[in-house]
């Protein structure tokens, strides 16, 4: 793989310019796909021309990889917010159900960085090692939560909040595919339910409360 314009040094100026390109990147291959997203495309919708392109990102694996951790960031930033309640009770994996559920584009792009993935993961693109430590981090964000929740005596002893988080994130990523192949969010409403219920299934009764 070749220098990775992310660690070259920038002005302020020339990240603003490479973080506009960025930007607009991410949203050209979240609806037109990595093939779709020629540089006259990205041109036009970032403003810059094309010797700045190249000064920014001399290939597509470079501007791939800078779109692949532009996606990550803002999947993060969501997940560690206050949003979902780090994840520690069955109500805040409720309510991330019910957000992608409502998310608009659902049936339509899917998971931003799901169906980056999805479409290069077979390509000739070094990017695979990188999409799998991202989605690991996703994972983590999970499984925290639920070590939390374990190790607090919320959920029995028996649960392995690794594979937890896993079937959460994939129930996740296949119910939003099986959504945009039906353009209907029944079956991601359906996937994300049953994990969650799944999850729920250790959880540890609580005594009711004595008498006042």
């Amino acid at each position: 793989m070749g220098v990775r314009r992310a660690d070259v040094k920038f002005t302020a100026k020339g990240l603003a310019a490479r973080a506009r390109i960025v930007e607009h990147a991410a949203e050209l291959i979240y609806t037109h796909g990595v093939h779709g997203t020629s540089n006259e495309l990205l041109r036009k919708a970032s403003g810059v021309s094309g010797s700045q392109l190249t000064h920014y990102f001399p290939d597509k694996e470079n501007l791939v990889l800078a779109v692949i951790e532009w996606q990550t960031e803002k999947i993060l930033t969501l997940h560690t917010g206050s949003s979902f309640a780090g994840f520690d009770t069955i109500d805040a994996l409720r309510k991330w159900a019910a957000f992608y559920v409502s998310y608009e584009r659902a049936c339509q792009e899917g998971c931003t960085l799901g169906s980056l993935a999805a479409e290069i993961v077979k390509a000739d693109l070094d990017v695979h090692d990188r999409l799998a430590a991202d989605f690991d981090r996703w994972k983590d964000v999970l499984r925290a939560g639920l070590d939390r929740m374990r190790d607090s005596g919320r959920l029995r002893l028996d649960a392995d909040p690794a594979r937890l988080a896993n079937l959460l994130l994939a129930a996740m990523q296949g119910g939003m595919l099986l959504a945009q192949i039906e353009r209907d969010v029944t079956p991601l409403r359906d996937a994300l339910t049953a994990a969650i219920d799944h999850v729920q299934s250790f959880e540890v009764a609580q005594a009711p409360p004595g008498p006042g």
